[in-house]
């Protein structure tokens, strides 16, 4: 089982950042200063050119904090950036693996799954991890169904892959999810939106921690 780049991983949406895309960028540079290692670079809805420009602009911050930045949904555009892999959005086919695996041989492969079942799926497709939400409620992405809860942690650590818990993940909700089998939390609105957002970083890496 591949270890994953670091248990706390970092989802960008540009539209929830004070200052939209223009402070994306200082945006994840604050959360790499607090400890951040692992971005999931989203942005779908930007066009192709834009997007890999601000992608390759984060690229270089993340690396240069000897981070990992993986590349939503776009094995193409990651394979093109020389990014460290791809997150492939949910419902996935096999011939979409296939396809990532064979632009990244050597890339990080994950899947965005919001039941058990797509979690099986991802496993035995060769993902090298899922994300798995809602876990909590949250307002950042509506729409995916109620909320799975913590619980639902256990039977997805039971398919053999590293699983993710993703969705309104905080403060005092990191510890559940670890003490549940997540091999790691991601979180979105809550470090987007933040006022401290190194502060915030270091907060929930010292939750997953104790």
């Amino acid at each position: 089982m591949r270890p994953l780049p670091s248990p706390l991983l970092v989802v960008t949406d540009r539209t929830l950042v004070p200052g939209g895309e223009q402070d994306l960028v200082a945006r994840i540079d604050a959360l790499l200063a607090g400890g951040a290692r692992w971005v999931w670079f989203r942005e779908r809805d930007l066009a192709p050119a834009p997007r890999e420009t601000l992608a390759r602009a984060l690229l270089e911050r993340v690396r240069a904090r000897g981070g990992v930045l993986s590349i939503g949904a776009s094995a193409a555009l990651a394979a093109g950036l020389g990014a460290d892999g791809v997150h492939l959005p949910g419902g996935a086919t096999p011939a979409d693996f296939a396809a990532a695996r064979g632009r990244l041989p050597d890339g990080l492969i994950g899947v965005s799954a919001h039941s058990i079942g797509e979690v099986e799926a991802a496993a035995r497709h060769g993902a090298d991890y899922a994300t798995l939400s809602p876990i909590f409620a949250t307002s950042s992405k509506p729409g995916y169904g109620p909320a799975l809860g913590p619980e639902a942690m256990r039977a997805a650590k039971a398919c053999g892959l590293p699983v993710i818990a993703l969705g309104g993940i905080m403060g005092e909700r990191v510890r559940p999810c670890r003490a549940a089998g997540a091999a790691g939390i991601a979180v979105m609105g809550g470090l987007m939106r933040s006022r401290d957002p190194a502060g915030d970083v270091g907060a929930l890496l010292g939750a997953w921690k104790t």
